[in-house]
Formats: C-alpha cells, structure tokens, sequence
C-alpha cells in the first residue's frame, strides 16, 4: 500500500478544482511506490485495477497530452449555472429518464459544458478532434499506455449525465442539447476485462488492464453487495450509498441516483445511489477550518467525552446538499448553541449529523426498493471510528458491518482486474475470500428519533442560503 496527497484549488467560494498533470504523476508514485513496498517487480504483477473519483473532469490535448484546464472536481459547484438553464427549460425529466441521474452540478456533463460556454475556443477544438474529455480513469490509462486507448468503463460513463444507462451508450438527445460533440468521448467498456495495455516505460514491463470502475462502484463490488439488496455506505470525503437492485434500473421517486453498478461481459448490474457531499469533509473542517482537533483521528476521543451533542445540531452543508435533498444553495450550519456548548459537543454533533445524512438516503432507498435494511455494510477511512459507527447502528436501527479490509474501493479495483485476467473464476469465488472484522449492533434507544427529528428541522433553516 502506498498513497500520496493532490493538491485542490478553491479560485472561487464553492469551485474545487486539481491538476490533472499532478494526478497522473502522484497516481504513478504510489503504484512505483507500493511495488517497491511489496518486494515485485513490474513483470510480476498479473494485471491493474483502476478505481477513481467519477465525476471530476479532465480535458486534455489530443497530441500533447496536457492538460487544457484545471480538472473540475467532483464536489465543484461551478457549473450550476449551467444546471439552472437546464432546469428552466424543462428538459431534466428527460436527462434523469435516460441518464438516471438527478440534473446537478456534481455531475460531468454540466462541468463540460461550463468549460465550453465559457471557452468557445476549447468547444471549436473539440469540435475538430484536438481534445479529448475523460473522467480520471480515462486520463490515466491514456497516460499508462501513452496514447493508445481512450476508453472509460460503464460505471464512469454512467456517472457522466451524457450516458444512456438502458442502451450502454453515449445519449445523443443529451450530447445535442449540451452541444457536446461525440468524438471526445472514450470508447466504454464493460468493468473486467483486457481493456489496454500499459507501457513499460511506466514499471518496467508491459502489464495489462483488466478492470475499471467509479470508486463507489469499485467499493460495492469489494464489499461482495452481489445480491439484489446488498447496501454499503463509503466514509470518505462524502458518503456514498449503494444499493444492489439487479440487472433492472431501478427508477426512484426519493430523489436518488440509477447508476450502473457494474458491468461484467453483456451482463449489466444497477444500483441506487445516495451521494452526501460532506462526511470527512466536516470532520476536516473541525480540523482546518476552526482547529477544534488536531488530527481527524482527534474527533472520536473527542466526541466521547460528552454523552450526547447537548442539544447542538450541526448540517454540514459545505457546499450544498446532496440526495435526497440537492440543494446547491444550502449552506453549513451549527445551531443550538448555548453557554454551555464546548467543542467536544460540536464535534460529537458532527459525528451524528454523518450518520443522519445516512439515515436521509437510506430512508429514501428502502422507499425506492419496496423493503427494508436488514444490515449496512461500511468502509473508507472514517469506518475506523468506533464511536462514528455505534452512533449510525443506533440511528439506522440495524447492524452495522466493518469489514477486516475497509480500503474496499482498492479491493473492488483488485476483484474486477482479477476476474478481467481470470485469477478468480466467478463471483462466488469472491465472496469466499469477505471477512468482516467487526459488527455494530443498535443500543435501542428510542431518543435517537427525537434526535433525527430535531436534525431534521435543522436541515429545514439550513436550505437555500445563497443565489
């Protein structure tokens, strides 16, 4: 295991923005890195797995290879603009029926159009075949294999708000009304698989790609959810839920996202998806914004010291809400507050208002799905919060699973390239290797719903705070 740091950029209240050329460079570090760590070389690795942020955009020059603007992030807001228009005009029925996403800024498309309508020069570039537009995943194998192969998979594709999640294929009704032409675009493939081959300018011997997925997706599939049902929630910057619901879209009415879950030969897996902006993103604020902890580490020993939030709600609407809200106008908010408020019931507010993010979409995607959540699988970095994790089994009511592996999304990455390269031969086989290294069972209380409720009416004062 290796990581390393990318720098993001905030030119403007609500714009996060990164550096592609650095993602490519710190991306290729860490892989250098880990194999040096693991004792192998380049021409022991079987095969790769590439998992990464879906939505952040890249567009690149087609000869060079550099970049032609900043990657706009994920969590960006800069492209509302863009999703207003769209809305006025009516037309977002139609983008959520065949993308099956929620029009917002979040996703790739309004990104891309932002940068066009900003920059005609850029759209008449692309027009004649100089640029090339891809999620992260795109931009690295391009790199990888210096050139050699513009593709994405189906779950990036599916996360682009330009895909057609029923025909597995670039939506020309949505492409025409963004003015988006087609031939920037990568090829989609299924998520295991050959896709390309690597360089061996890169490690030192040509290694095949062999699978691919949006980090959430990879998360899933690491979390062996196989079965219509299957739920897991990722703690990373955000909070992202998936929902197994088979080879059949699942369309909600909670305003949740159909996505993709994966794609393995012709056969297609979807899922329901709940996106919260903001979970580790809080708990970094207490951290950097106010400097109420020092580490993130911090915020658990923290939030134990007092027995509840004392009445403090915290709505960590840093740059908006996400589902099932989608409110891009609300705004963070720490209500409640008296003489007696101290930092360890902030901080122990917080970690509730994670877990009533997550009871928000769960509540919405068992309405969606037409039966309940029997248990919740977790991983990313917060899931290491003991605290974090009894709080949401008491507030869902259910069990919640902590595998011995919580880098799932690395694991997932590892699963499809597997399979991709015939390592393991089915699924079935996958599911053997699961361990979970600790379960959360709920305390009982019945205060949590008073809680919840009162949360809830915060998250009311919270909404549409800005133009």
């Amino acid at each position: 295991m290796a990581q390393e740091p990318t720098t993001q950029y905030f030119p403007k209240l609500g714009w996060v923005n990164q550096d592609a050329s650095e993602i490519w460079l710190t991306t290729l570090s860490a892989a250098r890195e880990a194999l040096q760590r693991a004792h192998i070389s380049g021409a022991q690795v079987a095969a790769i797995g590439i998992a990464n942020q879906r939505e952040t955009l890249v567009v690149w020059d087609s000869k060079s290879g550099r970049p032609v603007a900043p990657a706009i992030v994920w969590q960006s807001r800069q492209s509302q603009p863009q999703i207003a228009e769209l809305l006025s005009r009516n037309v977002g029925p139609m983008y959520q029926r065949i993308t099956g996403l929620v029009p917002d800024s979040y996703f790739t498309a309004s990104k891309l159009a932002w940068l066009f309508d900003g920059q005609p020069e850029l759209r008449r570039r692309a027009e004649n075949g100089e640029l090339l537009v891809g999620t992260v995943d795109s931009w690295l194998i391009w790199k990888l294999t210096e050139g050699r192969a513009h593709v994405t998979d189906a779950t990036n594709a599916s996360r682009t708000m330009l895909f057609d999640i029923r025909a597995r294929d670039w939506s020309e009704d949505v492409l025409a009304d963004l003015a988006i032409p087609r031939q920037v675009l990568p090829q989609v493939v299924a998520s295991a698989g050959f896709v390309a081959t690597v360089s061996a300018a890169h490690f030192g011997a040509e290694i095949p790609v062999t699978g691919i997925a949006g980090d959430q997706h990879a998360a899933l599939f690491g979390q062996t959810c196989f079965s219509p049902g299957d739920t897991k929630n990722t703690f990373g910057t955000g909070s992202f839920l998936l929902m197994n619901t088979g080879d059949r879209p699942q369309r909600s009415t909670h305003q949740l996202l159909t996505t993709i879950a994966w794609q393995l030969g012709e056969r297609t897996t979807y899922a329901l998806e709940g996106s919260v902006f903001a979970s580790g993103a809080a708990v970094a604020w207490l951290r950097d914004g106010i400097g109420i902890i020092k580490t993130s580490a911090d915020v658990e020993t923290l939030a134990a010291s007092v027995p509840d939030s004392g009445g403090v709600s915290v709505v960590p609407a840093l740059t908006g809400l996400g589902a099932p809200h989608w409110n891009a106008s609300a705004r963070g908010l720490i209500i409640g507050i008296t003489g007696g408020t101290t930092a360890a019931h902030i901080a122990r507010a917080t970690l509730e208002a994670i877990a009533f993010q997550t009871r928000d979409v769960t509540d919405a995607m068992t309405r969606d799905a037409g039966s309940p959540l029997t248990i919740l699988r977790v991983d990313g970095g917060a899931a290491r919060n003991d605290l974090l994790m009894q709080i949401q089994a008491d507030v869902l009511g259910v069990p919640v699973v902590r595998p011995k592996n919580i880098e799932t999304t690395a694991l997932g990455a590892a699963y499809l390239a597997g399979l991709g390269a015939g390592i393991w031969a089915d699924q079935k086989e996958l599911t053997s290797l699961s361990e979970s290294e600790r379960t959360f069972t709920p305390a009982g209380s019945s205060d949590w719903e008073n809680r919840y409720a009162t949360w809830r009416r915060a998250t009311e004062r919270a909404m549409d705070w800005v133009d």
